[in-house]
């Protein structure tokens, strides 16, 4: 009987030849995993570390578009208009003879703003709806036309709406003037703001200058 079989078990659970089982602790490979990749992670952040002092005293912010200073530039003049309006003086209401259209969808505009209008000093000729070219297609408040003559004229009855445009018409010779009133219209002025309007209308602010984009240059 071998010294390995236990007392009492006979001769059929013996153990027998020379080879013994080997009783050792299992690796803890999750310990080995992690450690790998705790290392990984240090490496990568000293290499980040690295480069973000690189780019410190080297001047170099890795985005030369997004942090370039702009490059100044000397404004230009705005564009000269193809007429550019001057300071005039405007004559008073009375001496304004003036023709109503209506180039809206909505009836009764014509004769209800020339009745306003005469009330106000204007001599109003005639009224009724604009003419084919202006008819339905005036979209702001109203357009005033008229002839180099009675651009004076024109400007006067401007003051009266606001948001009113002039057009200069170079083959009108007479000296009326055509007040287009277009979709967005609402109302005359009030006597107050045409009084305001006026003042400008007579001088006409210069335009302002327009500065080019300033480019963009790498530090």
């Amino acid at each position: 009987m071998s010294m390995l079989t236990p007392s009492g078990m006979g001769g059929k659970y013996r153990v027998t030849g020379d080879t013994y089982p080997r009783m050792r602790r299992p690796r803890k490979r999750g310990r080995l995993v992690a450690a790998l990749v705790a290392s990984v992670v240090v490496l990568g952040l000293f290499g980040w570390g690295a480069l973000q002092l690189f780019h410190v005293f080297t001047g170099d912010d890795g985005d030369t578009k997004a942090n370039a200073a702009p490059q100044s530039r000397p404004c230009a003049p705005a564009a000269t208009p193809s007429r550019a309006l001057k300071a005039m003086a405007l004559p008073q209401p009375a001496g304004v003879t003036m023709n109503v259209y209506n180039a809206t969808v909505r009836g009764g505009l014509a004769k209800t703003t020339a009745d306003e209008l005469a009330k106000r000093g204007f001599k109003v000729s005639k009224f009724g709806n604009a003419p084919a070219p202006y008819d339905k297609k005036v979209i702001q408040t109203a357009l005033i036309v008229a002839g180099p003559a009675a651009e004076a004229a024109a400007r006067e009855a401007g003051t009266q709406v606001a948001g009113s445009t002039v057009k200069i018409d170079p083959t009108r010779k007479d000296k009326s003037v055509d007040l287009m009133i277009g979709t967005a219209f609402t109302a005359l002025a009030t006597p107050a703001d045409a009084a305001k309007a006026r003042i400008t209308a007579a001088n006409p602010p210069a335009p302002k200058p327009t500065c080019a984009t300033a480019t963009p240059t790498a530090r």
